[in-house]
């Protein structure tokens, strides 16, 4: 089994936190956002994950051997290929088209989800699709009397489907795949100047391939900071309810309101975390009440009360009583 996940956004709704880290590597809960991704496209499979491929932008060296190590902790060996124009979905799979062999899962690295779903290798693929009230802001399927996917619908005007694609993608045979992307660009088969998924996967169905769709509980977006705000709460609540707490941080004299994570070396001192507070390796919290907020790595917070937050590395915020969306190497006081 290979895994394909492209990543060469440059994550422009979550600035000013992906001026310095690409948004796939904010961390939630203690881990990146493509790790939390990696590891749940993992659990749902029972075949040994042989590679990792990451479709990135040109994010330097530290956060490629960053990805490699997220791929070495799942017992695979990480790969990087680089999108450097922004062609499309269905290009951005083609810069990964040596994994395109055998059984493969394709995932963006800008959703998380959950699911009780394990794969059904009699299918052809599985195309994760999540039921929502309004479709008009997303491609649907639609499927047939057998439940399989016919067509793929982007943004319609009116109803034709609920069922919105969330970017996770498993096929039985990489290689179909890879021909019929490799149609689309032979061929310049484009929209808006981009080559999509969804239109090699149609030539797919007509070729009587069978695509299922593969229904999320939970379908959890980080594209901007109120709603990975939001998606880093419910990651806590499913992955640490009681709460994580690095055996080598320093906490004294504090309450921590669980679910929370508390990182490496971190201080925490006279002061009243969480619920839902992810506090970074190396910081310092000392005097402060903070709920419902991520703090990275490496930041100091003093006599602060602050809520529904996003605060970058190594950043500083001082008698404040603030909603606060601060990027890297900021003061605020």
């Amino acid at each position: 089994m290979n895994i394909i996940i492209p990543m060469a956004g440059m994550g422009k709704r979550l600035r000013p936190h992906t001026l310095t880290v690409p948004k796939p590597l904010v961390p939630l809960a203690g881990k990146p956002i493509v790790q939390h991704l990696a590891e749940d496209l993992a659990a749902m499979t029972d075949e040994k994950v042989e590679n990792i491929f990451f479709i990135t932008g040109r994010f330097g060296e530290e956060a490629e051997n960053h990805l490699k190590s997220v791929a070495e902790s799942l017992g695979a060996k990480g790969h990087i290929a680089y999108q450097d124009e922004p062609l499309g979905t269905a290009h951005a799979v083609h810069c990964a088209r040596e994994a395109l062999k055998g059984k493969v899962i394709v995932a963006f690295a800008d959703t998380l989800f959950t699911a009780d779903f394990k794969l059904d290798p009699s299918k052809d693929g599985v195309l994760w699709v999540k039921q929502i009230e309004d479709p008009s802001a997303f491609g649907v399927v639609q499927l047939n009397g057998d439940g399989h996917i016919i067509d793929f619908v982007e943004k319609p005007k009116e109803f034709v489907s609920d069922l919105a694609m969330i970017g996770i993608y498993y096929f039985k045979k990489g290689e179909d795949l890879a021909e019929e992307i490799a149609y689309l660009l032979e061929h310049n088969v484009t929209k808006g100047g981009e080559y999509q998924l969804p239109d090699a996967l149609k030539r797919m169905t007509e070729k009587g391939a069978a695509l299922a769709p593969g229904k999320v509980e939970e379908w959890m977006d980080c594209g901007n900071p109120p709603v990975t705000i939001a998606t880093h709460a419910r990651v806590l609540e499913l992955k640490h309810p009681n709460s994580l707490i690095d055996p080598s941080a320093d906490i004294s004299e504090s309450v921590i309101i669980p679910p929370c994570y508390v990182g490496p070396g971190a201080k925490v001192k006279q002061s009243v975390i969480g619920p839902h507070v992810s506090i970074g390796t190396d910081c310092v919290v000392a005097d402060a009440r903070i709920k419902n907020s991520i703090v990275q790595n490496h930041t100091n917070i003093t006599a602060a009360c602050i809520e529904d937050s996003m605060i970058g590395n190594r950043s500083a915020v001082r008698k404040a009583a603030l909603h606060l969306s601060v990027g890297d190497y900021n003061i605020v006081e």
